[in-house]
């Protein structure tokens, strides 16, 4: 039986332990933001409302990981592992897949067939549970072609959402029009704030929201609702949790979570990565689903 090691990006927003324990090669996400530098802050999100309270108008750049990064990952799995299985953020919002698949073609020819990728079609927490399934997978023993074709098969099933308090982050980095940005800081005066989805690797709205200051109750309500015909036919859910520094909200989503529904696994709760964070933008809230 061959011995498979992966290789994905920290926007996966794995935690480090987990990390360590399955031995997962990490391909650094890239923030370029020096305005942030000198201020005080314990995570980008802190530095990001620092800036805010400053009054600085300042916004990062973001870019995806070269071919050269995902090349040394490869080159140190192989040292390690029979196989290397690589699991990227969505190709329709990152140019790592094609990173990744580039890569590839810069290892020796004999080595070429030792790397397999699979595009997570998601990113964040959602990205995090491909790479879970893919940890299921290779314990059970399986061969990496039927791994891919199983994680292929699953990528559709994962279920995430997200749900931020700002749209002044998403406006700079070009995802929405100012007028939308403006329509949406209308709607959030009153209460309302839009909730987003991973369709097909795209981030698209999945609705509008009342209450929408209750972020935590909001998305545990879209849970059970997804999640029952699941929970009802005996059904295990596995879910995770990512948030821009807002921990209390996330413990509180896990606690509804936990509390409230049956057979639910909640794998991690975690802080979203700077290159996600810096387009989401502080207090940001985010979980993805599925069945285990």
């Amino acid at each position: 039986m061959d011995s498979i090691g992966i290789v994905t990006e920290e926007a996966a927003d794995l935690p480090p332990e987990m990390v360590e324990e399955h031995q997962i090669a990490t391909v650094l996400v890239i923030l370029n933001w020096p305005e942030l530098e000198e201020l005080p802050g314990e995570n980008t999100f802190q530095k990001m409302m620092e800036l805010e309270r400053q009054g600085i108008k300042s916004f990062g750049k973001t870019s995806q990981p070269s071919p050269k990064d995902f090349l040394a990952k490869y080159l140190y799995q192989i040292e390690r592992f029979d196989k290397v299985l690589c699991i990227t953020l969505t190709s329709r919002l990152s140019g790592s897949y094609n990173s990744a698949v580039f890569a590839k073609t810069l290892l020796a020819p004999e080595e070429q067939g030792k790397v397999f990728i699979v595009d997570s079609l998601n990113a964040s927490c959602g990205q995090a549970l491909v790479v879970l399934k893919a940890i299921d997978l290779v314990s059970s023993g399986k061969r990496v072609e039927e791994i891919v074709k199983e994680l292929e098969e699953f990528v559709p099933q994962v279920h995430a959402f997200v749900m931020f308090e700002d749209p002044k982050w998403l406006e700079a980095s070009g995802r929405i029009s100012h007028i939308v940005a403006n329509v949406m800081r209308g709607m959030a005066k009153m209460g309302i704030r839009p909730l987003l989805t991973f369709k097909k690797g795209a981030l698209v709205p999945a609705g509008l929201k009342t209450k929408a200051r209750d972020t935590a109750g909001v998305l545990f309500r879209q849970l059970e609702k997804d999640t029952e015909r699941s929970r009802k036919t005996g059904g295990r859910i596995r879910m995770a949790i990512t948030h821009g520094d807002d921990p209390e909200e996330a413990q509180g989503l896990r606690e509804m979570a936990e509390r409230e529904l049956e057979n639910i696994e909640v794998a991690f709760i975690s802080i979203i990565n700077d290159v996600v964070g810096s387009v989401t933008g502080p207090n940001t809230l985010s979980f993805a689903w599925c069945e285990i």
